[in-house]
């Protein structure tokens, strides 16, 4: 009798034990890890993450235009066919592109009274009008800008110290290089007293 009980008793716990360890088999697959349906090295790369930004756009280089006109590429002629007021003299600037190159004419020129071709300034150079707005004036070979200078005679100046003078020096826009007009003017040494006024490059 004792014997069949401590069988029973033996298959008891031999199945308890068994649904015990089936559990935790079950508990353990349950809370495993999942396997990576793929690995980063397959994953596509993301779009544009592996873009070059050496390279400028194609529309920030067609916008750069031409470069700015240059002394040595142009010729400069007055014309004063405009006429005159109150003992002044208007004239027309006139700047031609002789290059072979289109250039940009932008801005006012620095025009100042000269003894000579290689002489030095004499007296202010010209003050800045700005009646005319600045504006781009693109110069295809042969073509010109056009400015506005004004002469004021120096008769006009009872303090003039009066200077003969051979002509203009014409600077370009943002230029170190000069132009020189030859037109004999009287010039006044007194660098307080204004005889010229230069306006804005605008077309021809």
């Amino acid at each position: 009798m004792n014997h069949a009980l401590l069988v029973t008793t033996a298959a008891v716990a031999a199945l308890l034990l068994s649904g015990c360890g089936g559990s935790a088999a079950q508990t353990q697959s349950a809370t495993s890890p999942a396997t990576p349906s793929a690995s980063p090295a397959s994953l596509p790369a993301a779009s544009g993450a592996a873009t070059d930004t050496s390279a400028a756009p194609a529309s920030q280089a067609a916008q750069s235009g031409p470069a700015l006109c240059k002394a040595a590429g142009l010729t400069a002629t007055t014309d004063s066919t405009g006429g005159g007021a109150a003992g002044s003299v208007y004239m027309k600037l006139i700047v031609t592109n002789s290059g072979t190159e289109p250039c940009l004419l932008k801005g006012y020129a620095g025009v100042s009274l000269t003894a000579g071709a290689d002489g030095e300034p004499i007296g202010a150079a010209a003050t800045r009008d700005d009646a005319t707005p600045v504006t781009d004036v693109q110069l295809a070979p042969g073509q010109a800008g056009v400015a506005t200078l004004r002469y004021t005679q120096a008769a006009n100046y009872g303090d003039c110290t009066r200077t003969p003078a051979a002509g203009f020096r014409v600077y370009p826009p943002e230029d170190t290089a000069s132009l020189f007009l030859a037109q004999p003017l009287d010039a006044c040494s007194n660098t307080e007293i204004n005889l010229l006024t230069i306006g804005a490059f605008q077309p021809k």
